[in-house]
C-alpha cells in the first residue's frame, strides 16, 4: 500500500466544542500521522476561493459564511491510502448517517456543520495542501 498524504480541516463547530483533541485521537488512532497543523481564522477571501469548486452551489454562500465564523485547525495527515482512510473515519457528510464511531457521528451536528473536512482525490489534496502550507512546513516522519 501507498504512504500518501491528505488534507483535514476541523471546523469552526468542531473547535468551538473544543474536541480539537478527540478528532485528531481519531485519525492517529486509525493509522494517520499529523505532518503539519496549525489553527487559522479564514478570511471571506480565504474561503472563496478554498471552496471555488462549489460556487454555483445553493450552499456556497453559507458555507463561506460558517468556516469564516470562527478558527479552524488545517492539517496535513499521512499514512497507508491517507486519503481513502481520511474519509472513513470521517464518516458519511450527514452525521445522522454517519458510522458509529467516526468523527461526523461523534462530533457533528448536522449536514452543514459537521465537524471536518477531508480532501477527496489525490490532486485535491495536493491542491488543498499547498493552499495552505509551504513544502518547507512539512514535516519528515521516520516510520
Amino acid at each position: 500500500m501507498a504512504i500518501e498524504r491528505t488534507f483535514s480541516i476541523i471546523k469552526p463547530d468542531a473547535v468551538k466544542k473544543n474536541v480539537i483533541g478527540g478528532v485528531t485521537q481519531k485519525l492517529e488512532a486509525g493509522g494517520l500521522r499529523v505532518v503539519a497543523s496549525r489553527m487559522v481564522r479564514l478570511t471571506e477571501a480565504q474561503a472563496k476561493a478554498f471552496y471555488a469548486v462549489h460556487k454555483e452551489r445553493p450552499f456556497y454562500k453559507d458555507l463561506v459564511a460558517f468556516m469564516t465564523e470562527g478558527p479552524v485547525v488545517v492539517q496535513v495527515l499521512e499514512g497507508e491510502n491517507a486519503i481513502l482512510k481520511n474519509r472513513e473515519i470521517m464518516g458519511a457528510t450527514n452525521p445522522e448517517k454517519a458510522d458509529a464511531g467516526t468523527i461526523r457521528k461523534e462530533f457533528g451536528t448536522n449536514i452543514e456543520r459537521n465537524a471536518v473536512h477531508g480532501s477527496d482525490a489525490p490532486e485535491t489534496a495536493a491542491a488543498e495542501i499547498a493552499f495552505f502550507f509551504s513544502g518547507a512546513e512539512l514535516a519528515t516522519l521516520e516510520r
